[in-house]
């Protein structure tokens, strides 16, 4: 299973998991908000500070915890030939690069896009792949 932890009360990232709800045709990807009791088990379980929310993360089948960019790129792999292709090129960018604009944007996000001010009501399927316990 492969699970992106986001933040639930940042607008950026809710639309985040709009957009690969709406794309993620397979159903690969599983959600969990950072401030779940999933995210937090998993985070703590690797001791990472489970209060931070400027980082979005993504756990592989493997377990392998990836951050930032990283995370983000591999969650877009996930979603078809178009988008795999173009997160391959992105990662023809140097990390530290790619994670300097991913921390400029995350400083950012809330002032720009706010917090949601509604919650999506996912599909009985799409409700089965956010994980909350």
């Amino acid at each position: 299973m492969i699970v992106l932890l986001y933040d639930g009360d940042c607008g950026l990232c809710d639309g985040a998991v709009r957009f690969f709800l709406a794309r993620d045709q397979r159903g690969a990807l599983h959600y969990a908000a950072l401030s779940s009791p999933y995210a937090q088990r998993e985070l703590t379980a690797r001791s990472i500070d489970s209060t931070a929310r400027d980082t979005v993360y993504l756990l592989t089948e493997s377990g392998t915890l990836l951050s930032r960019s990283s995370a983000a790129l591999a969650a877009l792999r996930e979603l078809g030939p178009v988008w795999k292709a173009l997160a391959a090129i992105a990662w023809l960018v140097p990390r530290p690069l790619r994670d300097a604009v991913y921390m400029y944007v995350s400083r950012n996000r809330i002032r720009w896009f706010g917090r949601p001010t509604t919650c999506v009501a996912p599909t009985p399927e799409q409700r089965a792949r956010f994980l909350t316990k």
